[in-house]
């Protein structure tokens, strides 16, 4: 196994987010996956816009959450993603939601060279995606967009 990279985004628990006790709703952690996931993306030189101008798209097929801890009102949380699954037709996304020291809050928002999430761990999670085209059909990366596939691997440390 390769050198883990985690790509981090740092966030404040908005009171939106919350029920009448302060505690974060479990459907929001769903959504922190997500926004990790596609920053992950952006990062990694794949904003949605671009691979969804190439025709492709990338539906969730399976996803996953365990929860340890609850975050609140106001927590700082970083949320800790991972490529953990790559062939022609399918990825996998692993994540972490920690709270933080509000000091911590200085992690850059985007970068791909953090090797050791950080932080009390508040809920672990994966998603599976497979590629489809506008007709939703299973498209091979690899032949469909070549350079999307090269950049995933560039990526993929297992």
């Amino acid at each position: 196994m390769k050198e883990e990279v985690w790509h981090v985004h740092v966030q404040r628990v908005s009171y939106k987010e919350t029920d009448q006790m302060r505690v974060v709703h479990h459907a929001n952690y769903v959504n922190w996956f997500e926004i990790g996931r596609t920053e992950w993306m952006r990062e990694s030189g794949l904003p949605y816009s671009k691979v969804e101008s190439l025709g492709l798209l990338l539906p969730v097929l399976d996803l996953q959450v365990k929860y340890f801890k609850s975050a609140f009102y106001d927590d700082c949380v970083a949320i800790y993603t991972r490529l953990n699954a790559l062939s022609a037709i399918r990825l996998g996304f692993y994540y972490e939601a920690r709270k933080i020291e509000n000091r911590e809050m200085t992690f850059p928002q985007n970068t791909d060279t953090i090797e050791k999430p950080e932080g009390e761990l508040l809920a672990t999670g994966s998603t599976q995606h497979m590629w489809v085209n506008a007709e939703w059909k299973p498209v091979r990366v690899p032949q469909k967009a070549p350079e999307i596939f090269a950049l995933l691997k560039e990526r993929y440390r297992y």
